[in-house]
C-alpha cells in the first residue's frame, strides 16, 4: 500500500492531467466547462473517484457524468500514458456540488452586508433625526 503522500501525490497528478485533458483533447460538447475539483484514489489502486463540475451547474450534472461515463475508455487510456502505475484504477466520476454551494454562500453574505449597509445609513438617519428632534424641544 502507497505512503499516505504518495497517494496525495497521485491524486494531484490525476487532477493536472485530468484538467489538461479536459482543455486540451477533448472534444465532446457536453464536456465544455467541465473542471476536475477533486480526484481520490483508494489505497488498493482499484478505484479513482473523480468529482467534477462544470458551468451550468447542477442542471447540467446528468449529461456530464454520462459523457465522462461515456469517455472513461479514452481518459484513462491518457492517464496510463502520462502516469506509471502498475494498475490504472478505474474511473468513478460524481458530480461535486461545492461550486454551487459556494456562489449560494457568497450571494448569501452580500446580501447581509447590504443589508447591515442599509441599517447602518437608517440608523444614522434615526440618530439625525433623534437629534432635530432634541434640538427643537431645547
Amino acid at each position: 500500500m502507497p505512503s499516505p503522500l504518495r497517494m496525495k501525490r497521485i491524486n494531484d497528478r490525476f487532477k493536472e492531467v485530468l484538467s489538461l485533458v479536459f482543455l486540451t483533447k477533448m472534444e465532446d460538447p457536453r464536456l465544455a466547462d467541465v473542471s476536475v475539483t477533486d480526484v481520490k484514489v483508494d489505497r488498493e489502486l482499484d478505484y479513482a473517484n473523480i468529482y467534477v463540475s462544470a458551468l451550468g451547474g447542477a442542471e447540467r450534472s446528468r449529461e456530464v457524468i454520462e459523457a465522462l461515463n461515456h469517455a472513461r475508455g479514452f481518459l484513462k487510456y491518457e492517464l496510463a500514458n502520462e502516469i506509471d502505475l502498475r494498475v490504472m484504477p478505474k474511473l468513478r466520476f460524481f458530480w461535486d456540488p461545492t461550486p454551487e454551494r459556494a456562489d449560494r454562500i457568497d450571494t448569501l453574505l452580500a446580501q447581509i452586508r447590504g443589508d447591515a449597509s442599509m441599517n447602518e445609513r437608517g440608523d444614522d438617519q434615526s440618530k439625525n433625526d433623534y437629534q432635530g428632534a432634541v434640538d427643537d424641544n431645547a
